[in-house]
């Protein structure tokens, strides 16, 4: 996950039934910025299947800054609580987790315990991992010690506000939340679907981004993988509904969209999907995917109130070009007045006047988009401000469209401009009863709608501070009652 989540996304997903993944397994291709691979002759079988493992955990995704060494934390997690930086995982004494006992690693993974005590946060998504067997555990913890290049600088260390500063809090909030149990495979399934029930629910921990959460921030377990906001994405319903899930997919669309993140008609990943994609699920072996997707056809179907017709159902081509042109004149400075002005100034050149995309679909049709079509409109607004990135072993070029925010190498937006834009293509190609309002960018800008617990936390150390000020003169007045009922 850039999990909280904290994983904060446009993610599609992230066994035997329980078992590691086999010493037979052929070894994963690496990117160039993931750890070597083992160079004698004969390859650690455990150390392999630790780094199939990591894999397919995602740990690269969130242990690894921008341009950082592999596994040095540091990357910064935008949780609706404040920043979350994560840590250095490598074998490291001074600044990593070199002196972590297989104990320690696995109460840290599970438990969410780190060594010293202190507490981690679920932004490191501990309550999905405490499913994993101990020899898996085990094997992670062999893999990070022994192959990992050790980086003895420390990561950069968390700071939320208060309350969310105080660690101890994580006791009360796993004692309520956290279920401390390893997967078992359930007897009336295939192993097949147990495979993808590990996979998917604990190690690829799907669940952390895609399940909406309550205001204590733990997820609803009867929304399980119903679609939540993750910052300014929107994860989107990954259950078996043929609407407002994945049901409508067909099986090779699904493995396809797991490995490139892109299927014709469908979807793309941006976001935390196309890191999670790039970084982990196109490594995973063909029958791992094929687990993953097995399980998803058996996971409870959940619709959206009020939705009829699926997201990639929406639109078709059209194109207002030609009604454009001679509408200003060749000295006019303030031209770019309307969603079609500004979609023929920046969009058209890549997605075509028509919205048809490019031939190949290297730059995607609008319509029949989830993107354009779906329930809300977060994907759409977020692609635009932050653009999209997503780069596939084997395929020549890498997923690319630039980010019009104030990063902008292109051309920053305004607010305005990017809803004018958003309502025109939603309107043109996608869910024509979805709208985009400046604030709605302002708040995409600004990291998404806060959760209510965010919402509060202004008040809780003025409300904490009156609270304890009202048991305090609680008490003298009771000790005073006390003491006149004495005297009488």
């Amino acid at each position: 996950m850039r999990r909280l989540c904290f994983a904060l996304s446009l993610a599609l997903l992230t066994g035997s039934a329980v078992a590691a993944v086999p010493a037979s397994a052929p070894p994963v291709t690496l990117t160039p910025d993931r750890p070597a691979a083992p160079t004698a002759a004969s390859p650690d079988a455990r150390l392999e299947r630790g780094r199939y493992l990591a894999i397919a955990a995602d740990c690269m995704a969130c242990h690894t800054a921008a341009g950082g060494k592999p596994y040095a934390g540091g990357y910064a997690i935008d949780s609706p609580l404040g920043t979350i930086y994560a840590t250095n995982i490598t074998p490291s004494k001074n600044g990593g987790i070199g002196h972590y006992t297989e104990a320690d690693f696995a109460r840290a993974l599970r438990k969410g315990v780190r060594a010293d005590g202190s507490h981690l946060y679920p932004a490191m998504p501990y309550t999905s991992y405490a499913q994993l067997t101990d020899e898996d555990v085990g094997d992670l913890y062999y893999y990070f010690m022994q192959a990992v290049k050790p980086v003895d600088e420390p990561a950069r260390q968390t700071v939320l506000p208060f309350p969310f500063n105080m660690r101890l809090s994580m006791l009360g909030w796993n004692t309520l939340f956290l279920d401390n149990k390893r997967f078992v495979p359930d007897p009336a399934k295939s192993a097949q679907i147990n495979r993808g029930a590990y996979l998917a629910e604990g190690l690829a921990h799907c669940s952390a981004c895609h399940t909406p959460r309550n205001m204590l921030m733990a997820e609803i377990g009867s929304q399980t993988l119903a679609g939540a906001a993750l910052g300014s994405w929107h994860a989107p319903n990954i259950t078996s509904d043929k609407v407002s899930g994945i049901g409508a997919w067909t099986d090779a669309e699904l493995t396809a969209y797991l490995k490139t993140g892109h299927v014709e008609g469908k979807g793309q990943a941006a976001g935390g999907m196309a890191e999670a994609i790039q970084n982990s699920l196109q490594f995973l072996r063909d029958d791992d995917v094929a687990a993953i997707v097995a399980w998803l056809r058996t996971v409870p179907p959940v619709r959206a109130p009020g939705q009829t017709k699926a997201a990639f159902s929406h639109g078709s081509a059209g194109s207002e070009e030609p009604v454009l042109r001679g509408m200003a004149s060749s000295t006019e400075h303030h031209s770019l007045n309307s969603g079609a002005v500004l979609f023929s100034g920046y969009c058209a050149s890549c997605h075509s006047a028509s919205g048809a995309g490019s031939t190949g679909q290297a730059y995607p049709a609008l319509f029949r988009n989830t993107a354009t079509g779906g329930a809300t409109p977060a994907n759409l607004v977020s692609a635009i401000l932050f653009g999209v990135e997503r780069k596939i072993e084997g395929e020549e070029h890498e997923a690319f469209m630039p980010r019009f925010d104030q990063r902008s190498y292109v051309q920053p937006l305004t607010d305005e401009q990017i809803a004018s834009i958003a309502n025109y293509v939603l309107k043109q190609y996608g869910n024509p009863d979805v709208s985009v309002t400046p604030a709605d960018v302002a708040q995409a800008r600004s990291g998404g709608e806060k959760p209510v617990l965010a919402r509060m936390q202004p008040f809780m150390l003025p409300g904490g501070i009156v609270g304890i000020l009202l048991l305090i003169a609680l008490f003298v007045w009771l000790r005073r009652r006390r003491c006149r009922q004495s005297n009488t």
